[in-house]
């Protein structure tokens, strides 16, 4: 990946200016999402307004509502954010950036020019593998790295110049969910340690321009969940399919039995972890 200058210019400007904190338009959702605002305000830092997903796509929203803090008047719905009154409003907001974190939609240019140091968005993969949705999925499905990446946007899906990532294995004993678990994790983790270069306008940025990666629809998962009883696997295939939708409560891989879907899931554990040696 090619480096070009440090983002965030008018960030810089603000700390040689002597402010203290800097105005986040922060959009999220997830545990993830909730812990980076938490971690935000516990830093000093305004949360000048919130979007979030409509109601019933919420996930932690009552939390990030708790510590983000926000006046009810400036809570927007994730899924309204093309209708003219609402950018307006936001840009209303004087926000200095734009915090993406786990959120579910994508933002159009007039949305992303909004704040003048731009938006950066934290992502659970090690781009540009896995760019979109369920990367926890295609990691182990096609094998390719896993890990958390901070990056700033543009309009492409996750295709916006990184800032830092972070590698994560993926254990022959992960399932989706364990994966998934410590990504977040790791999300957080890189969210905490690249923040203050970010707030500086010291941040780098490595262009993914020229890097093919991969990327996935959500329902491009609809796509691998059936296994044909007719068909011939190989061992390792048929393994890592079952294992990469394997997330409770989601139902994931299936056969078909007497015209019914029958559900697998697989629980894997290292010999010293199942024997109890």
């Amino acid at each position: 990946m090619g480096r070009g200058a440090s983002g965030a210019g008018p960030l810089r400007g603000l700390v040689q200016e002597g402010r203290l904190t800097v105005r986040i338009l922060f959009l999220g959702n997830n545990w993830v999402g909730w812990q980076t605002v938490r971690w935000l305000k516990d830093q000093g830092e305004e949360i000048a307004g919130l979007v979030l997903h409509p109601r019933h796509r919420q996930k932690f929203g009552d939390e990030m509502l708790g510590s983000a803090g926000v006046d009810p008047k400036f809570i927007f719905d994730g899924a309204r954010l093309r209708e003219a009154k609402v950018l307006e409003s936001i840009r209303a907001l004087k926000p200095d950036i734009g915090v993406s974190v786990f959120f579910g939609y994508i933002l159009r240019p007039d949305f992303l020019a909004v704040p003048p140091a731009g938006c950066i968005n934290l992502h659970p993969s090690f781009l540009p593998y896995n760019r979109g949705a369920h990367p926890n999925v295609w990691s182990i499905i096609e094998g390719t790295p896993a890990g958390a990446t901070l990056h700033y946007l543009d309009p492409g899906v996750d295709t916006g110049d990184i800032i830092a990532q972070r590698r994560v294995e993926v254990e022959p004993t992960d399932t989706a969910e364990t994966l998934y678990r410590r990504l977040e994790h790791a999300c957080v983790e890189l969210f905490t340690e690249a923040w203050p270069l970010v707030r500086e306008g010291r941040a780098p940025r490595f262009s993914q321009a020229g890097e093919q990666g991969t990327s996935h629809r959500a329902q491009d998962v609809e796509q691998i969940d059936e296994i044909d009883l007719q068909a011939t696997y190989r061992a390792q295939d048929l393994i890592d399919l079952i294992r990469a939708r394997t997330f409770p409560p989601h139902p994931g891989a299936y056969f078909r039995s007497g015209g019914r879907k029958v559900y697998l899931r697989l629980d894997l554990a290292y010999e010293e972890d199942a024997t109890g040696s």
